[in-house]
């Protein structure tokens, strides 16, 4: 404990929110909720963050104060689809260190399809906000070049940015996606699928696709590469070429289509997972209350959207960045797709 504190004094760093989340053993969340007075911890975890955030001397309420006298205190947020727990869930996160930092928070969605995602851009920043967070999965040139325009700070989170023009926070996809797809051929798997939504998105392009081609070749197998595929009735559809081809394993970028896989699988009268095993790449609502539960790469949403929060406030800040590109943990949940 006095290490870290030691060390960040010697760095003449802030402590964040973060670092008082790791050593108190807890999540991001459960931080802020202590912060912001949320009676709703229990009493002793209540008591372990407090002496953590006094030993590290954290004083969000300090840099908050300091941050609000310079800034007009709004932020954008880019979301694709409203109603997407994914999306949901990351936007708790930044909620949550934005009210921390007394940041007022502007929502756009671009799952409006009579605007172009650079008109969406374009009206958020002519609201003047001080910098914005991208959670959309795929990145287009032009927004990319309305950001730089005006020069606004941008964090994507969840997301990734294939020419490297914007901090971002995620999970290593090549590692989790290697990982999930090992399991499946140690659980018996002959046949692995990947099935995506946009092949072309930098996180899929460079990351899930580039891990699931290495893996198959590595191991000998043929590419059944799947994508377009987003919603539950995608899913769905997908089933019967899936089965056609005799893939007994899918990974599957997105919640809707593995519950979609997954329900097609027992209208035909299969058995999941005797006859085929599914593991999604994010653990949400649907991947628990579907029966068998799905066996998920459990991704550190809230997290990811808390950090990429904090990160934005120091580009706001003009402050110096440890990291522009932070990767976060991740688990993989055994559950009951998979055997």
């Amino acid at each position: 404990m006095n290490s870290l504190k030691e060390e960040r004094i010697m760095q003449k760093q802030d402590v964040t929110i973060y670092d008082v989340a790791r050593e108190a053993k807890v999540s991001m969340a459960t931080v802020s909720r202590v912060v912001n007075g949320n009676n709703n911890v229990r009493k002793e975890t209540r008591e372990r963050v407090l002496k953590v955030i006094k030993e590290l001397n954290y004083q969000p309420n300090a840099v908050a104060q300091g941050l609000a006298s310079k800034r007009t205190t709004t932020v954008g947020l880019i979301v694709p689809d409203l109603t997407n727990l994914y999306f949901a869930e990351l936007s708790k996160g930044i909620d949550d260190i934005a009210t921390l930092y007394k940041y007022n928070i502007i929502l756009s969605s671009v799952e409006n399809k009579l605007l172009k995602e650079n008109e969406v851009i374009q009206n958020l920043l002519n609201k003047q906000v001080d910098g914005v967070i991208y959670m959309a999965d795929r990145l287009s040139d032009d927004a990319a070049e309305a950001f730089d325009r005006t020069k606004t700070p941008v964090v994507l989170a969840g997301t990734i940015d294939g020419r490297d023009r914007f901090a971002s926070v995620n999970i290593d996809y090549q590692k989790s996606d290697t990982e999930a797809l090992q399991l499946l051929l140690e659980k018996g798997a002959k046949k692995l699928a990947l099935v995506l939504g946009d092949k072309d998105a930098a996180i899929n392009k460079e990351n899930r696709i580039l891990a699931y081609k290495n893996f198959v070749k590595q191991h000998g197998l043929t590419e059944h590469i799947f994508d377009s595929v987003y919603t539950y009735e995608d899913g769905y559809e997908l089933y019967q070429k899936i089965a056609s081809y005799g893939i007994d394993g899918v990974l599957v970028t997105k919640n809707l289509p593995t519950a979609g896989l997954l329900n097609a699988c027992l209208d035909d009268g299969k058995k999941v997972p005797d006859d085929l095993q599914l593991i999604t790449s994010s653990e949400t609502d649907i991947s628990q209350v579907v029966r068998p539960g799905l066996t998920n790469i459990k991704q550190p949403l809230y997290d990811i959207g808390a950090v990429a929060m904090r990160l934005l406030t120091k580009l706001m800040s003009d402050e110096p960045l440890d990291e522009k590109h932070i990767v976060l943990p991740y688990e993989l949940i055994e559950k009951g797709s998979t055997k």
